[in-house]
């Protein structure tokens, strides 16, 4: 069985859907024989590149908040990641264009380490005091990942170097009908959306196994939708 997960490291849905992906997946008896395989979705495509902004500046100015209050939803999102293992910095991060991040993990993908770089890529991006939009992190994160980092460097040089993979994989997922991510879909037959809980996943495979429809995703599932607006709990 092959998983297909289109996503956006910028999106915390994504982050925390990994992950709950992964505690399903480890519950599902034909584990060993699904394939994962990750897909490029740009939350905010239209974003200049190499320019950033804090992310608790982004969301005051999209949700129409005091920073106060965006703060307060930065909080709120890290305690559903800490209550599953992740770790979660709700200061300092910033916001980008991730066209570039995109370009890096189809490199990763040729070289059968793109969950590697992913991980690291996420980490960086909400657990750790480094940015993500820097190239110099970028490259750092390509050799931890274990890439060559000549191999980094030139990809990032060229902007056209995998740029023709992530813009498929986008076509693909508006092709699929995905309007938020992170959005999984098993086999080409069927699709979840949302960071849905482990035990949706674990259903949905086995569904999926036996050839049965899928279980249906709740509605409540939380996701980031095209416009780069990812849903936040409220206090």
């Amino acid at each position: 069985m092959r998983v297909e997960i289109w996503s956006d490291i910028a999106c915390p849905w994504c982050y925390i859907g990994k992950a709950r992906f992964a505690e399903g997946l480890a519950a599902f008896a034909h584990r060993d024989e699904v394939e994962v395989v990750f897909r490029s979705f740009e939350l905010d495509p239209n974003s200049a590149r190499g320019v950033t902004a804090p992310v608790v500046d982004m969301l005051a100015k999209k949700y129409g908040r005091t920073l106060d209050e965006a703060r307060g939803m930065e909080e709120h999102v890290a305690e559903t990641a800490r209550a599953e293992g992740l770790e979660y910095r709700t200061e300092g991060r910033d916001h980008g264009n991730t066209f570039d991040i995109h370009r890096l993990l189809h490199l990763a993908a040729a070289h059968g380490r793109q969950e590697e770089l992913l991980d690291l890529v996420f980490r960086a991006n909400f657990a750790e005091e480094r940015s993500v939009f820097d190239p110099e992190v970028l490259v750092a994160l390509g050799v931890a990942a274990g890439l060559a980092e000549a191999e980094v460097r030139a990809v990032l040089a060229d902007d056209s170097a995998y740029a023709a993979q992530v813009r498929a994989d986008e076509r693909e997922a508006a092709e699929l009908g995905a309007n938020a991510v992170p959005f999984f879909v098993l086999d080409r037959r069927y699709g979840i959306s949302g960071g849905q809980p482990a035990e949706v996943f674990t259903r949905a495979l086995e569904q999926a196994w036996a050839g049965r429809e899928p279980v249906e995703p709740t509605p409540t599932a939380d996701a980031c939708d095209p416009d780069g607006a990812c849903a936040v709990p409220q206090a």
